[in-house]
């Protein structure tokens, strides 16, 4: 049976992640530090279904202590690093850019290092659509130079891109960076849009619109980005000397204008909206060029925009 180390794993993406392998009849190892950034609560609960599966290990550990991290790796035979660990969010890294540049570039350093003393030899990472910045050409695809990012957490996003390169050079790592863009659907983080906005308009509160509403951005639903995530696994463990950046996206394009509509009609409310300026790193829009996840991964996102709205609103409503 194949172990599989998830950092990050009691979060959106890291905890269906899980509960996805252990149905697949993996064991499945999680490292979280179950950090404030957003209620802890809400990472307990998305974790404790699982506390007493046999094939389950929940190690509350910061991916920025090296030596605590060590334990995780020794006491497990782990054939595949999924790395989800990371600070997200564009605007709060400008508020607070040593944080992520520690969390987001040292943790992965360390992750690196103890792979190359444990001999694991295969990692999954999540990148990020934000290192496109404000690319103007789209869709985008990953031959574009992303050397222009617009916050600092797109600028560790590119950092750890390059860095896992390295260590797939010089110590024949098996890499895959995915390039997640916009991963919504159940456990969403609460500061993101779509669940700040359903929650908003349920309470018929204001809904800050950031800009005339014509950003746009491509969202992709999570059951989808977990099957690419698992596409990649599989697709490391067929082949040698794998260092791949791929996009996992919907290339389908959602304006911020459209997506308050689609929420507003699935809760039959009417939205409250407040128009405010731009807020500084955020990009214009998002849209993926996934033929390239099609090609190697045979990736096909399957869940459309309202349908996954309408998946979001029914968990929003029974949670």
């Amino acid at each position: 049976m194949k172990t599989y180390l998830i950092t990050g794993g009691a979060g959106f993406i890291g905890s269906t992640l899980a509960d996805f392998l252990l149905k697949q009849n993996y064991k499945v190892v999680i490292v979280d530090n179950f950090c404030d950034f957003y209620d802890p609560k809400i990472k307990e609960k998305n974790v404790e279904h699982n506390l007493n599966n046999e094939n389950y290990k929940l190690y509350r550990i910061d991916i920025r202590n090296k030596e605590d991290l060590k334990r995780a790796f020794a006491e497990n035979e782990i054939d595949c690093i999924i790395h989800l660990a990371a600070m997200a969010g564009v605007r709060p890294s400008i508020e607070n850019p040593i944080l992520y540049q520690n969390v987001n570039c040292v943790g992965t350093q360390n992750i690196l290092e103890l792979m190359k003393e444990c001999n694991i030899k295969n990692l999954v990472m999540a990148s990020s659509s934000s290192v496109y910045g404000n690319t103007k050409e789209v869709p985008f695809n990953e031959e574009m130079i992303v050397d222009f990012a617009i916050s600092p957490y797109a600028a560790t996003k590119k950092a750890n891109e390059v860095m896992t390169h390295v260590y797939h050079k010089l110590f024949e790592f098996n890499v895959i960076m995915l390039r997640f863009f916009t991963v919504f659907g159940p456990r969403q983080r609460p500061d993101l849009a779509i669940n700040k906005f359903t929650r908003l308009m349920l309470n018929e509160e204001e809904i800050p619109m950031f800009g005339d509403g014509t950003t746009s951005r491509d969202y992709t639903y999570i059951d989808d980005i977990v099957d690419g995530i698992y596409k990649s696994i599989n697709y490391i463990e067929s082949n040698d000397n794998v260092y791949e950046i791929i996009n996992l996206g919907n290339s389908s394009p959602v304006s911020l204008k459209e997506m308050i509509m689609t929420i507003s009609n699935v809760l039959e409310v009417e939205p409250k909206i407040k128009e405010l300026p731009m807020q500084p790193g955020d990009v214009e829009r998002t849209f993926a060029d996934i033929s390239k996840a099609q090609k190697l991964l045979g990736y096909n996102p399957k869940t459309s925009f309202e349908e996954g709205i309408r998946k979001f609103v029914e968990w929003y409503k029974e949670k």
